[in-house]
């Protein structure tokens, strides 16, 4: 019995050119997502959120910023999820960084409706993140600091979150209308629609 559930569980498991391409497929939408965003001037929460701030206040480019704001966030990955996913998540991080940068130069966009910009940019980057959750990575971010305050100080990780998710909207208020914020919510929803209904325990076994 433990020798077929041994090879079952190895079936399971994806291959190092399984992972490759669910890297650079994940990043990819989750970077278009962003790109329709960009256009209209919206936010989001977490490290891209944050990214995207600096990016408004500054015009320093997106990619780098976000390639630096998740550069912290490493050692504490490192420590509570182990190896491998620190690994793929600063790999998706870097080739996410890049992407920003180089879409705008691949495609260009002359007109978009800002609520398709907001639910099809959200649905997108949900679609990116879900993909990335699926093969042990991620976008980076405050996910991982957020659990480790619940697990350490006994915040709630929900709270934690959306205060968090909450203050970053209002940091961009200085250089993005409020109308722009409300879309940004409506993104952000999208988002989190996209992952709620898709990532769920039990219905994708593969690691």
């Amino acid at each position: 019995m433990k020798d077929a559930a041994a090879r079952v569980d190895r079936s399971q498991r994806h291959s190092r050119l399984e992972d490759a391409q669910a890297l650079l497929t994940g990043t990819l939408f989750a970077a278009l997502g962003v790109a329709l965003f960009r256009q209209v001037g919206l936010l989001t929460g977490g490290t891209v959120g944050i990214a995207f701030v600096l990016h408004y206040a500054s015009d320093w480019p997106f990619g780098v910023l976000f390639f630096a704001v998740n550069l912290p966030f490493y050692g504490l990955a490192w420590r509570r999820m182990g190896a491998a996913f620190t690994v793929k998540t600063a790999l998706a991080v870097a080739l996410m960084a890049a992407l920003a940068e180089a879409l705008p130069h691949w495609l260009h966009i002359s007109k978009i409706n800002p609520f398709f910009a907001a639910i099809g940019g959200g649905l997108l980057i949900g679609a990116g993140m879900l993909i990335l959750f699926r093969h042990r990575a991620s976008l980076g971010g405050l996910n991982v600091l957020v659990l480790w305050l619940q697990e350490t100080r006994g915040w709630r990780a929900g709270y934690v979150q959306a205060g968090l998710d909450a203050a970053i909207l209002l940091a961009g208020l200085p250089w993005v209308p409020p109308e722009r914020i409300g879309l940004s919510l409506l993104g952000m929803a999208a988002i989190n629609a996209a992952l709620a209904v898709n990532h769920r325990p039990g219905r994708y076994m593969a690691a």
